[in-house]
């Protein structure tokens, strides 16, 4: 009878208890989906903020992309309204003259400083660079003064090195108002960057391609030239263009060792501008505004043209 009565107070403790759990459990569940929701809305809430400064930043990389391409085109667009008019038969007549102010000379000697400074320069900095990444040893204090040199040197104002030429090659050395005197100017000022390029297109190529050579029993000297280097010519490329494009435009360090002359040298050590020579005669003068922008266009396109060959080789290279 007992029993009975415990197996009564029992079930009416547990009728009495069920429904105190399930508002108890309910309760629980509310918390749990408030807290849930708390953590969905949290991170809405961070990523807002992130979401907006990285719109603004796009906003602003588009901004200056465009402004950057609006004022090229804008100088390109100037410079050919200006000089295609006056791209006359004269203007390209073998001799130069006061009436029909040639770009001939100018251009032949362009073409011939350009080629005696990258004769001189890339072997200099190809090797220096081959040197540093490849046979110096790691935190070398003399690699890192080098460098440190190099880029120095690379933010040096072109007519401090005018300056200079003019003292060693012109003065001390004799060589006078001469095509070698300034393509040498120009090789000492292109070497800090055809170096510094050469550099980061060796360090670039995968170490595997060397321990794969040493591996198949290739020396040192053999791996530089059939497999680093191969495989480092699209970067060493571009440092040349770049090379180029500053040899080509300079002006302030050839006036003071190459001489104004415009005319086709007949010698290394004879004098000879340039185009980029050329056109600030010419407009410095004041007499023949119009044909020192007809010069500004053939200088363009002499530029497009080196670059796109030189890009073009970089490309059948890579592919090989």
């Amino acid at each position: 009878m007992s029993f009975c009565v415990n197996c009564s107070n029992a079930d009416a403790l547990g009728i009495v208890a069920a429904p105190e759990a399930a508002a108890n459990l309910s309760a629980a569940r509310e918390a749990a989906g408030a807290r849930a929701e708390r953590r969905k809305a949290r991170p809405a809430e961070q990523a807002t903020p992130e979401k907006t400064k990285s719109g603004v930043l796009r906003i602003l990389v588009y901004f200056c992309a465009a402004l950057t391409l609006g004022i090229l085109a804008f100088m390109l667009a100037y410079i050919l309204i200006k000089g295609v008019p006056y791209l006359t038969p004269s203007l390209f007549s073998v001799h130069y003259t006061s009436e029909n102010c040639s770009v001939v000379p100018a251009l032949a000697n362009t073409f011939l400083m350009t080629l005696i400074s990258l004769f001189i320069a890339c072997p200099l900095g190809i090797g220096a660079a081959v040197y540093l990444v490849e046979y110096a040893r790691k935190g070398n204090r003399f690699v890192s003064l080098v460098r440190l040199t190099a880029e120095t040197l690379t933010g040096i104002p072109s007519i401090i090195y005018g300056l200079f030429g003019m003292l060693l090659f012109v003065g001390f050395l004799r060589w006078g108002y001469s095509l070698l005197a300034g393509s040498c100017t120009v090789a000492v000022m292109i070497l800090p960057t055809i170096m510094r390029t050469t550099e980061e297109a060796l360090l670039a190529v995968p170490d595997s391609f060397r321990e794969g050579s040493f591996g198949l029993g290739a020396g040192k000297l053999r791996t530089v030239f059939k497999v680093v280097l191969p495989a480092a010519v699209p970067g060493i490329l571009s440092g040349i263009i770049l090379a180029t494009g500053r040899v080509v435009g300079e002006t302030a360090a050839l006036i003071y060792t190459a001489g104004t002359v415009a005319q086709i040298p007949s010698s290394l050590f004879a004098s000879g501008r340039t185009l980029a020579v050329h056109m600030y005669v010419l407009s410095s003068e004041g007499l023949h505004t119009n044909q020192a922008f007809a010069t500004a266009v053939v200088l363009l396109l002499a530029v497009i043209l080196i670059n796109g060959a030189a890009g073009f080789a970089a490309k059948k290279i890579g592919k090989k």
